[in-house]
């Protein structure tokens, strides 16, 4: 049976449960379950910390789970990304006052608060900046305040807490994080744990894509299809009506409506928007 590591709370953790119930799984029904078992897809689901999933699925104990880019990343395991799964997109940058630092380069001799140190550690090592890592759990945008560092480093949404504490980004950012599906350097090549990763990717596809359907006149089908490609190549097939041809294809789901407009434009009529709930491609 599959074993997989998933967020036990907050917003990851709901994403995390929204997809894998639209990839066809079962989920906990109360949210202080640690495990829950879904037979008919032999797949065994582990609540733990997010902070912790990188461990254990480095260690081989779990062969795959669900956390954020910047937990695997500071864990510095053997886990590997798998696929990104596009929720709780955020950035992991320092900050400070105003007038304090200027750039990555007055980090060098600074005491650095953060509850991410691999992170740190590592971007500072590849800068060959040598600077003091005070390392907290949790938030940190206080550290400063309360004289424990002079920067903070950590991950930001909108920057309204850091604004509220008065600092300020420095800096590019030291990591783009979103959360990701992780393996273990032992997990199987096929069977379960390449369904599931499968299953994502159609979500993924499912919630980026619709499916447009629509007729047109034949003699400006290949400047429908110019617009329209899909992902393969669209479906025609014609229609009693002569000179006319009826398109499918998969357009992106943010582009939708401009295309409609385009090809009511070019003169094609009946353009139909359905949504995907499943797909394998």
């Amino acid at each position: 049976m599959l074993r997989l590591a998933v967020p036990n709370k907050g917003s990851l953790a709901a994403s995390a449960a929204q997809m894998l119930r639209e990839a066809g799984y079962r989920q906990r029904a109360d949210g202080n379950e640690l495990v829950c078992r879904d037979p008919a897809n032999e797949v065994e689901f582990f609540y733990l910390r997010p902070r912790d999933i990188a461990t254990y699925v480095g260690s081989g104990d779990l062969q795959l789970g669900i956390t954020g880019r910047d937990l695997l990343a500071d864990a510095g395991g053997p886990a590997e990304e798998l696929l990104d799964l596009d929720f709780g997109a955020a950035t992991f940058r320092y900050a400070a006052r105003p007038d304090t630092v200027a750039g990555v380069a007055d980090l060098a001799g600074r005491r650095i608060a953060t509850a991410y140190p691999g992170v740190v550690y590592d971007h500072l090592r590849g800068h060959g900046i040598t600077a003091e890592v005070v390392r907290l759990d949790g938030a940190v945008e206080n550290a400063i305040g309360l004289g424990v560092a002079d920067v903070i480093a950590d991950v930001v949404s909108t920057g309204a807490t850091l604004r509220q504490a008065g600092l300020l980004p420095v800096g590019e950012p030291i990591l783009h994080t979103t959360a990701v599906l992780i393996g273990g350097p032992d997990r199987p090549a096929n069977g379960g744990a390449a369904a599931l990763q499968r299953r994502l990717e159609g979500v993924l596809v499912a919630r980026r894509y619709v499916m447009l359907a629509y007729d047109t006149p034949t003699d400006r089908l290949e400047q429908a299809c110019a617009l329209t490609p899909g992902i393969e190549s669209p479906t025609i097939s014609p229609l009693h009506r002569e000179g006319w041809v009826a398109v499918q294809a998969m357009v992106r789901r943010t582009e939708v409506h401009r295309i409609m407009d385009e090809l009511y434009d070019l003169g094609a009529r009946a353009i139909l928007v359905t949504d995907i709930h499943a797909c394998r491609l």
